[in-house]
């Protein structure tokens, strides 16, 4: 008989109880999720993780003590680390770019609906980008005015990309065009499997942080546009 699947832990960490309430709710109802912890300021969230050893932080940006962009590094020290989702609000692109650039897997905006929630959490676990779309354009379109010119790219990005394979080329173009790994495997049509392959190696050759990190990279050396 086979076992079932064991459930997606989560952290979350936020200064506004009220918030954590809510999001612990939402959650909560979802099959196959358990909030294992709270925490109210980035050193909680940190000490609370290397405890608790969650899959996914859910971390709010502005928190006291230090703040969640203080939080990311250490979290991602951590062994296994977890997927660091970043909560914020439309005016936080500027935190939303440093976040990113250290390594967060996405971020989510608080007005999210519940099913967004449940679903980024999901997807953060299984690897994917978690992108609200509504803004996912104008960070990128931020971070790489903040970073090398796009277009040809330096020699060292150049690079990075030659180690890549064909197929990998195709899957880092799409990451760049901020697609899911699901609309990935249905553009080239191969398994959700095939494609988390295809995602780690490219992220494992580029010395890629995250998919984001991967996406500009895309971006900088004219795969995507």
């Amino acid at each position: 008989m086979t076992e079932p699947a064991r459930p997606i832990r989560v952290l979350l960490a936020d200064d506004e109880t009220m918030i954590r309430h809510g999001v612990r709710l939402i959650l909560r109802h979802a099959d196959g999720i358990e909030v294992v912890a709270e925490a109210p300021d980035g050193r909680r969230a940190v000490e609370m993780a290397a405890a608790h050893r969650p899959d996914v932080v859910l971390l709010d940006i502005r928190m006291p003590v230090y703040d969640g962009l203080a939080a990311i590094a250490p979290l991602l020290a951590l062994d296994p680390a977890p997927r660091v989702v970043m909560l914020t609000t439309f005016g936080d692109d500027d935190n939303v770019v440093r976040a990113l650039r250290e390594g967060a897997t996405g971020f989510l905006l608080k007005d999210e609906g519940p099913q967004e929630l449940i679903s980024a959490v999901r997807a953060a676990a299984a690897g994917d980008a978690v992108l609200s779309p509504g803004v996912t354009g104008a960070v990128i379109s931020r971070m790489l005015h903040a970073g090398a010119p796009q277009g040809a790219g330096d020699a060292l990005a150049d690079e990075r990309i030659a180690r890549l394979t064909g197929r990998e080329r195709e899957v880092l173009a799409m990451l760049g065009e901020g697609l899911s790994n699901q609309d990935v495997a249905a553009r080239l049509g191969i398994g959700i499997g095939t494609v988390k392959t295809h995602v780690g190696a490219i992220l494992d050759k580029t010395g890629s942080a995250s998919r984001v990190q991967a996406a500009l990279l895309a971006h900088r050396t004219g795969l995507a546009s």
